[in-house]
């Protein structure tokens, strides 16, 4: 049964509630609200509440006030989404055509059964949850291709470019962004695709490589909108995985892979860093110096360390840089409460209130056993927003946890000034059709009345400690 689609059937069915007005007011058209509740217990999940199924019960409640200032105004967003891993597309391609069709439309489409999911992360070349390390141009030991003429893409015409084209032809306008795990092995001083060190000679012949990808993937009728130079750069005991320190991203950055791109007119985004929140120092120091933040579009993170608020320290350092979040992984079998509570909070809530332009999870699928993955250090604890066996499909923690902002949000939605009452994290949004959109969670221990201001419009709605609410207001 697809939870989010049962439910979903009644989406969008717009109520109407007005908590105060004069005669005069009533006579013109009262602003309709509508919120998609979620519960801790599980037991509403998405739930559609309308007109006066969004008022608290009568029995004694706290009170709080979230007043939307929509004329200060912050970040465009991108959209929100997942990693579609090597892994994820092996089990998307396993499903038979109509049981796929149907998953990709329910994943990317639009109307009342629908995440659409706007922004995707790839991995160029394999990824930690793929069957085996790879990349576009491995040769046998002791050989070497300077000028990359063995670069294909073969391995990903299998599974990858094949999905990719499928969710194109329902969703034209998705971005996506490609993060390398590791060079050619050839190219790195250990010779190995785990860990190691970009060798300096082969610093010309990197930045070439991610050139043929682009170029090659736009001959498919696949757009790269954007990179990381490296996933997680600070860790180099994944496989595949490669250790860059700042200095060496910044040099390669600078010297190599931003001269490139300008020289065949590339107007892919480069974004440094890719890796947890506890060193913001790492994407500050690149990006001053000029000449290599001119070809740097901005930062992406992780939160596996660190806060989240350290996004906006980069931010203050370097405004005129982009922020973007793009990777945070459950682990099996998962804890609904616990990873929901968690995610909403930091992930969907705390990084666009921290400047950040997306949100993506990690990863779109994998296997009941948590597979495919790389030995020597591939995550065998991953747990897919979906677990995909043959034709069925479990809906995990991180499906909600992206369906509370992706249908709601689109690309160009602009976040908004919200206050922040102690207990009720939030974030708010005008989107490109002219709706607010709050989010917003109960983290006291009591049910709660929720005031939402917007201007003279009021709304009052009822949240259970714990719940997890997406309020659309038109």
């Amino acid at each position: 049964m697809k939870l989010f689609t049962t439910l979903a059937k009644s989406l969008f069915v717009p109520g109407s509630f007005i908590l105060a007005g004069t005669a005069c007011q009533q006579q013109t058209k009262a602003p309709e609200a509508r919120a998609y509740i979620t519960s801790m217990d599980q037991s509403r999940m998405l739930q559609l509440l309308t007109g006066d199924s969004l008022r608290p019960p009568m029995e004694e409640t706290t009170g709080a006030t979230i007043t939307l200032d929509t004329a200060t105004t912050y970040q465009e967003m991108d959209g929100f989404g997942y990693t579609l891993t090597g892994g994820s597309v092996l089990q998307l391609q396993g499903m038979s055509a109509p049981a796929r069709d149907s998953l990709l439309h329910e994943l990317f489409g639009t109307g009342t059964d629908a995440l659409t999911i706007r922004y995707l992360r790839v991995s160029i070349g394999a990824s930690d949850l793929d069957e085996y390390p790879w990349s576009y141009d491995d040769l046998a030991e002791g050989e070497t291709d300077a000028e990359l003429q063995h670069f294909s893409l073969a391995y990903d015409t299998l599974y990858l470019i094949p999905t990719l084209k499928e969710i194109l032809t329902i969703a034209p306008e998705i971005s996506i962004m490609g993060s390398p795990w590791s060079p050619p092995a050839w190219m790195k001083d250990n010779k190995d695709t785990r860990g190691g060190s970009l060798l300096k000679e082969y610093y010309p012949a990197y930045a070439l490589y991610f050139v043929k990808y682009i170029e090659a993937m736009a001959r498919e009728g696949i757009r790269i909108d954007a990179i990381t130079v490296q996933n997680e750069p600070l860790h180099p005991g994944n496989n595949p995985s490669l250790l860059m320190p700042a200095g060496a991203q910044k040099e390669f950055v600078r010297d190599h892979l931003g001269p490139a791109f300008e020289a065949k007119g590339l107007d892919t985004k480069i974004i440094i860093y890719d890796h947890n929140a506890d060193q913001p120092d790492y994407p500050i120091g690149i990006l001053d110096d000029p000449e290599a933040a001119r070809f740097i579009n901005g930062s992406a993170f992780h939160l596996y360390g660190g806060t989240i608020d350290a996004l906006s320290d980069v931010h203050q350092a370097h405004p005129d840089k982009h922020l973007y979040f793009t990777e945070q992984w459950i682990g099996a079998p998962g804890n609904f409460s616990e990873n929901l509570s968690w995610h909403i909070e930091n992930l969907i809530i705390g990084a666009p209130r921290n400047w950040s332009r997306n949100v993506l999870q990690w990863n779109l699928a994998a296997d009941e056993n948590q597979d495919p993955h790389t030995d020597r250090g591939g995550c065998n604890r991953c747990l897919g927003a979906l677990t995909i066996t043959g034709d069925t499909v479990i809906r995990n923690p991180a499906y909600y946890i992206i369906a509370h902002a992706s249908p709601f949000i689109p690309p160009g939605s602009r976040r908004i000034a919200s206050n922040l009452p102690e207990g009720i994290p939030n974030v708010a949004y005008t989107t490109p059709d002219g709706n607010e959109v709050v989010i917003l969670q109960n983290k006291r221990d009591s049910l709660l009345s929720v005031n939402l201001n917007r201007g003279e419009d009021r709304l009052q709605i009822g949240m259970r400690a714990g719940d997890v609410a997406t309020v659309v207001w038109d």
